[in-house]
């Protein structure tokens, strides 16, 4: 990712216009470091020329060097940023009383510890039906994974690739590092293609990392058949939003609950020189390969909205709906085998059927208008329709009595025309 970077010195006419109109009450070096830390951290620098624009106005209309309230001045400088590049990430403060912290690169944790770690963030049960459950309250980082392989895989991963379906519940997920999320993306896919998962550009640095899936995992792979259920809720934040998106956008998953809160890669508190007050930046940025965009500020709306208390309900009734779909879509195939009166077409309306994309079927509903659509696209048949009743539905229909009992979660017709043959001069002939 190629990235616009503004000089690292105050252009000469904002200079100018701050020299000239400082006083007692502004200093105007406070700006010009203000701008500087922001030319270099920002992870977004080819936005900056709104903020020097900003800038300029405010101080053209003498609004920033008649505050004399320190707070006061944080909390306009905090707007017109903010509002100049929507953001609204970008924080001033006034923090006079502020200890200064130096940052340090975090000791590895002991073995012990890290287990602990563990055991408190992720949790498993396995439900009825073989539905597993995740809680997952921290995405692990790359160097836990591989220090605690083995206790993962025995504790967590193998048992869950047991399961026939999964729901994966990050709606505690505050925490996490971004290095864990290509494994999870692994372990619910396949292994033979490799998947761009994300891109995160450091602004101190100026590298951008791509996030790719992993060609082999020491375990056996969860794969990208099984139903997968992710939920979230308005606390999902950081790794565990990129985990939820990418699966999302993936297709791989349907997410239930809340809009996530839209986090970030990584924000910094930086105090600026020579005086009490700081700035909040965010120095890196997460961009989706597959969507051109982010779950960052923004979040990521679920496939199915819902309070997140209801949440793991909702995702049970609809593992329950979508557990019946290979049995629905055998029982249509052998009514249309059976019955349907354009037999040159039948074959290929089976062979369709075998590969209908169903991974985005999240009701009875949904499912009957994308079998309408395939069906009724392959016959070249608008008459081939399939009927859903609700089991609360009086049935008015007398052919649902030829129907098969076997349909757990739904009811179907399949309108199986009559032929019709056209002969000459435009004449209509019909056995019926």
């Amino acid at each position: 990712m190629k990235a616009l970077v503004m000089a690292h010195h105050t252009p000469p006419l904002l200079l100018m216009l701050l020299l000239c109109t400082g006083s007692s009450s502004f200093q105007p070096a406070l700006v010009i470091e203000m701008a500087k830390i922001l030319s270099e951290n920002y992870c977004f620098p080819e936005n900056l020329v709104g903020m020097q624009e900003a800038i300029q106005q405010a101080i053209n209309r003498g609004e920033i060097q008649q505050i004399s309230d320190r707070k006061t001045l944080a909390s306009v400088l905090t707007n017109r940023v903010q509002a100049a590049l929507n953001d609204p990430r970008l924080i001033v403060s006034y923090e006079p009383n502020a200890v200064p912290v130096m940052p340090q690169k975090q000791p590895s944790l002991p073995t012990e510890q890290l287990i602990r770690l563990v055991r408190n963030s992720v949790k498993l049960d396995i439900l009825d039906n073989n539905v597993g459950y995740l809680r997952m309250d921290r995405v692990i980082g790359e160097e836990t994974a591989a220090k605690l392989g083995s206790l993962l895989r025995d504790n967590i991963w193998d048992k869950v690739a047991n399961t026939s379906s999964l729901i994966l519940d990050l709606r505690y997920s505050t925490a996490g590092e971004m290095s864990g999320v290509p494994f999870i993306i692994s372990y619910f896919s396949d292994a033979e293609t490799l998947i761009h998962v994300d891109s995160v550009y450091d602004r101190p640095s100026n590298i951008t990392k791509e996030l790719w899936t992993m060609p082999s995992i020491k375990m056996v792979r969860y794969g990208k058949k099984k139903d997968l259920i992710v939920l979230t809720s308005k606390r999902t934040m950081g790794a565990a939003e990129a985990v939820a998106y990418a699966l999302k956008n993936l297709k791989r998953a349907i997410t239930v609950g809340e809009r996530s809160a839209g986090g970030s890669v990584k924000v910094e508190k930086i105090r600026i020189p020579q005086s009490d007050f700081y700035i909040t930046v965010p120095v890196a940025r997460s961009v989706s390969p597959i969507t051109g965009h982010s779950w960052e500020v923004s979040g990521i709306p679920p496939t199915i909205n819902v309070i997140a208390k209801e949440a793991v309900a909702k995702a049970k009734s609809l593992l329950a709906v979508r557990g019946a779909i290979p049995k629905v879509v055998q029982s249509i195939a052998d009514i249309i085998e059976r019955f349907y009166a354009f037999t040159d077409r039948v074959p290929a309306l089976l062979e369709h059927l075998k590969y209908t994309d169903f991974s985005t079927v999240v009701s009875e509903e949904d499912l009957v208008v994308t079998l309408n659509q395939d069906l009724q696209t392959v016959s070249e048949d608008p008459r081939l329709m399939i009927k859903y009743m609700p089991d609360n539905t009086e049935d008015e229909d007398p052919a649902f009595d030829n129907v098969p009992e076997d349909f757990d979660s739904l009811k179907v017709l399949v309108d199986t025309t009559i032929k019709v043959e056209i002969l000459s001069n435009n004449t209509g002939l019909s056995p019926h």
